[in-house]
């Protein structure tokens, strides 16, 4: 935990809170009592060590579903798994190559921003590995979206002091897959941190671990960061078919023009999202990540 001056304190949560949530652990929707970024209050002990007494509330909190685990499920429905909460900024993390750019989830990540109200931008790092600046495309696209879109490298800085300037006086959550640089980058902008940085396999080319679990540090005044675990895979929690759509934020003009509220832009007749996509006004790479994600939305009955 970190005290009011930046310090870091081990922290116990008090007995009570557990005896709460083991009380309540039939009925609760979310794998985690306390997540990184929560405000608490606590009592230090002599030893250096603090006691949590209490969990204010959150203004907002990042989570997927819980990955399948037998024992983590209740009668076979996905729980929640909170990454981080009070959050100010999602910043994507993708690289070009090693491993390669994948929209698709990028695509999940702006989802889950939006759904829980954090602003979100995107960062394509490793960007000396694009020769022929094929990333263009995908630069051009998002940021024709309004998202906004940083092109990084950690070998010869750039974007390096754009990103910086970006994140000054918030807390930003860096999130993406195993090997994209996210630690890298960190330390980059933030050489004391000192992060752990792996290598990315011969094998899959597919990043390993280093970041075991999301660590919060203070590194200007007013400024905080939480470097995350690479994720294989994610699947944002409490969203419904009919409500996917408006947090494609460019589908928000046309879903108005839909027949039928309860749209999924799939397969009804009169969809102004469908209309649009046919007309050139929503790109395809956007409008199939947008399919891709409808399939694999659970009707969870937690929700």
């Amino acid at each position: 935990m970190l005290d009011d001056n930046g310090g870091e304190i081990r922290c116990f949560l008090r007995g009570k809170i557990l005896n709460e949530y083991k009380l309540k652990k039939d009925k609760l929707i979310t794998l985690d009592i306390a997540a990184v970024g929560d405000v608490v209050e606590f009592n230090l002990n002599e030893d250096g060590t603090g006691v949590i007494e209490d969990i204010l509330e959150r203004k907002n909190h990042i989570s997927r579903k819980a990955p399948r685990m037998k024992g983590a499920s209740y009668r076979g429905e996905r729980l929640e798994q909170v990454i981080a909460a009070n959050v100010d900024k999602m910043i994507i993390v993708n690289s070009w190559d090693l491993p390669k750019f994948n929209n698709r989830l990028v695509d999940r990540m702006l989802v889950v921003a939006e759904s829980s109200g954090v602003e979100p931008s995107i960062v394509i790092n490793k960007i000396d590995l694009d020769e022929s600046n094929d990333r263009n495309k995908f630069v051009n696209l998002y940021r024709s979206i309004g998202y906004r879109v940083f092109e990084t490298c950690t070998i010869n800085n750039s974007g390096i002091m754009e990103l910086k300037e970006f994140i000054r006086n918030s807390v930003a959550l860096f999130w993406g897959h195993s090997g994209v640089g996210k630690s890298s980058l960190l330390n980059k902008l933030y050489p004391d941190l000192n992060f752990k940085v792996g290598e990315v396999s011969d094998y899959n080319k597919r990043g390993r671990h280093t970041t075991v679990t999301a660590v919060m540090k203070k590194v200007e005044e007013n400024t905080f960061v939480i470097d995350t675990p690479g994720i294989r895979e994610i699947d944002p929690y409490g969203i419904k078919k009919e409500d996917l759509g408006h947090f494609f934020i460019e589908f928000g003009e046309f879903i108005q023009n839909c027949r039928f509220n309860t749209c999924t832009h799939y397969h009804e007749p009169g969809c102004g999202v469908i209309e649009a996509y046919r007309d050139g006004k929503i790109s395809r790479e956007r409008y199939e990540s947008y399919l891709a994600l409808l399939e694999t939305i659970e009707e969870d009955l937690f929700f």
